[in-house]
């Protein structure tokens, strides 16, 4: 499997030229793109900047030597690499395992062209894993009632190596909720997204046209 992750983040790096602003996402598999740009830099003189989707990414970005920079300087993005936890024959994903996927979505919404990272286990024919909610804390019950209605069931994602909930980078909650098959992903995502108190869902629907999807050596 890392060898795969390694695969499919260093073709990702390798659609990367010079002059390029490029959102950098969170993750493992993103890691290895990270170190093939940071390795083109060095031997290629390759100029580049990153929006980096988490702190973790932009602590990982400045150890590699790559550039930063955000949003606000570069509303447009040449593109955006980018893990998912599930994706399915029509690029549509669940995303958010580590509690980035507000600013992933930010970040892939102003992409140009969406790169998606993954080996084989993230590809599924229908998605059916739980989807992350990041949440105001003021109104964490409430969308759990909300969720409920909408026939899910929702837990507050607890920290690891202390008590109490995750706090995201934004300093909200994040809510693991799940669904079973979710046959309607781009329903789904809106009907969450019109309860008061979500900020951003980990479904990603929008963005299947100018999606480019590497698994290992494969691209589609």
């Amino acid at each position: 499997m890392d060898k795969a992750k390694q695969e499919a983040g260093y073709r990702a790096a390798d659609q990367v030229r010079d002059g390029m602003i490029i959102g950098i996402g969170t993750g493992s598999t993103v890691l290895y793109a990270m170190e093939r740009i940071s390795e083109r830099i060095r031997e290629e003189k390759l100029a580049v900047a990153g929006v980096p989707t988490s702190y973790q990414a932009a602590y990982r970005a400045v150890e590699m030597g790559i550039m930063l920079t955000s949003l606000d300087a570069h509303p447009k993005l040449d593109l955006a690499i980018d893990g998912a936890d599930q994706i399915d024959p029509a690029k549509r994903m669940i995303k958010g395992r580590g509690a980035a996927h507000l600013r992933e979505k930010c970040v892939a919404d102003a992409a140009e062209t969406f790169i998606v990272v993954v080996d084989d286990s993230k590809c599924v024919s229908i998605l059916n894993g739980p989807v992350p909610l990041e949440v105001l804390p003021f109104a964490c019950m409430p969308v759990i009632k909300r969720i409920n209605d909408l026939g899910g069931s929702a837990l507050i994602r607890n920290g690891s190596g202390k008590d109490g909930p995750v706090i995201s980078d934004n300093g909200n909650f994040i809510l693991d909720c799940t669904f079973g098959e979710i046959r309607s992903p781009e329903e789904l995502e809106q009907n969450i997204a019109n309860v008061p108190g979500v900020v951003e869902s980990g479904l990603f629907t929008r963005y299947t046209g100018k999606t480019m999807v590497i698994v290992g050596a494969k691209k589609s």
